[in-house]
């Protein structure tokens, strides 16, 4: 596990994640054109859970989930 902290809608918050979540979520932060903290705040706002970290890995896998069916549709 991988602690970072970080601002969200101004207060200080930690997220635990395994490495590869931080990888896929530095991967979707620059896809998208956003930083990091933008991200977090974006999953921090839409989240149907009471956690954020839960939050962050179903963000990841959602987005992956999304990554397998564009490919599909482009074959």
């Amino acid at each position: 596990m991988e602690k970072r902290s970080l601002s969200i809608a101004g207060h200080r918050t930690s997220i635990a994640l395994e490495p590869q979540f931080w990888a896929a979520l530095e991967t979707m932060a620059s896809q998208s054109g956003q930083t990091m903290a933008a991200l977090i705040r974006s999953i921090d706002e839409s989240r149907e859970t009471t956690n954020l970290s839960s939050a962050a890995r179903l963000a990841v896998l959602a987005w992956y989930q999304g990554q397998m069916e564009r490919t599909k549709t482009a074959d």
